[in-house]
Parts: C-alpha cells; sequence; structure tokens
C-alpha cells in the first residue's frame, strides 16, 4: 500500500514534475512473472524513476545500514525505504555476495521484479562501468528474464531538461559465461545510452 502512496501521491508526483521522464519501450516489461531490470546509474534518483514508470512494484537490494540507524530519524528511514521497495542485504563478511544473491532469487521466485544497477554503484564520471555478475548470476539460476534499460540526463536534472529512460527488449544470454553474458548485457546498455564504456567497476 505505501509503495502506491510514494508513487501516485508523495513522491512521484513531484519526481514526474522535476524530471519530466521521456520513456520508450515500455512494451518490453511483462505483465506477470519474475523479471530483472538491469539499469545504468548516474543519480540517486535513478530508481525512484525506475519505480514510476514501470507499472510494476521494483524491489531494490539496499545495504542493511539504512534499516539499523536508531531513534525516530532511523526509524523515519526504515519505513521510507520498505515502502519505498528496498531489501535489506548485509554487505559485510565473506557471505555478503551470496546474501545479496539468495535475496534477489527469493524476489523472483516469488513472481516479482528485482531492479538493479549492473555497475553496483552510481558512476562517478558519466561513463559507463564495467558490469557486477550478479545479474546474469540470478537470471541462470531462475530463468529470469532480463531487461536492459537507459536511463540518460539523470544526473542534471533541470526544469529544460528532461530524464529520458529506454528499456530494451530482453538479454539473449544464452551463454554459459557468466562474465561473457555480463559484458553483453552492458554493451546494450551501452548502446542504448550512448555512454562511454569504461572496462573497470566503478569505484563506490
Amino acid at each position: 500500500m505505501w509503495y502506491r502512496i510514494l508513487k501516485y501521491a508523495l513522491v512521484g508526483p513531484a519526481l514526474r514534475l522535476t524530471a519530466r521522464p521521456l520513456v520508450s519501450g515500455l512494451q518490453h516489461v511483462p505483465r506477470s512473472g519474475p523479471v530483472i531490470i538491469a539499469a545504468n546509474h548516474l543519480a540517486v534518483i535513478d530508481s525512484f524513476l525506475l519505480c514510476l514508470v514501470i507499472n510494476r512494484r521494483l524491489t531494490f537490494l539496499a545495504k542493511n545500514d539504512y534499516f539499523i540507524r536508531p531513534g525516530v530519524l532511523g526509524a523515519l528511514q526504515r519505513w521510507f525505504f520498505t515502502a519505498a521497495g528496498r531489501v535489506p542485504v548485509d554487505r559485510a563478511g565473506g557471505n555478503a555476495a551470496t546474501g545479496a544473491l539468495d535475496a534477489a532469487t527469493a524476489i523472483l521466485e516469488s513472481g516479482g521484479v528485482w531492479a538493479i544497477h549492473p555497475e553496483g554503484t552510481r558512476s562517478p564520471d558519466g561513463h559507463l562501468h564495467r558490469g557486477r555478475t550478479g545479474v546474469a548470476r540470478v537470471a541462470a539460476a531462475t530463468g529470469a528474464p532480463v531487461i536492459p534499460v537507459a536511463l540518460q540526463g539523470t544526473a542534471r536534472v533541470r526544469p529544460w531538461r528532461r530524464a529520458h529512460i529506454t528499456i530494451g527488449p530482453p538479454s539473449d544470454l544464452h551463454s554459459n559465461d557468466i562474465r561473457a553474458c555480463t559484458d553483453q548485457l552492458m554493451m546494450e546498455i551501452q548502446e542504448m545510452s550512448g555512454q562511454q564504456y569504461v572496462d573497470t567497476y566503478a569505484r563506490r
């Protein structure tokens, strides 16, 4: 319920007015069943824009730190991130990656939509950086289709600029080589976004 209230009454209208998102390719997102949304990452608002324009509830994995802050502000922060479709994941320790993949798999096995920025963090320079392999691993384990998405203009949203969101057809990730599948996905995003590709991981 709170997800819809945030989307349609609280955050969504202001975000739509500010970013004026121009969207293409919505027909590529299945109306039901498990699906992975994989998008580039330029700004904090990227995930909120995706939630705004895609007509299904998206679930992102978020670091556990957002959910353990004490006090009233901590409670408000937990409420906001939960209402916005974030699921806490402990990124510390040796089992962090396994925990994240397990959480993503659970979302998909329940028929939901797992949304992720494969670069792992916002681009520090506007370029598209090397993708982490989690998307390909979860796709191989669940059989869920992967929908590549390109965001443009979100890092410098102004009243005279519009954010562009291009949603591509499902990626054809048939190779057993997880790294090759990840690289292919990033190239598909690069073709839609027009970003320069840098074959190094983006630094947090």
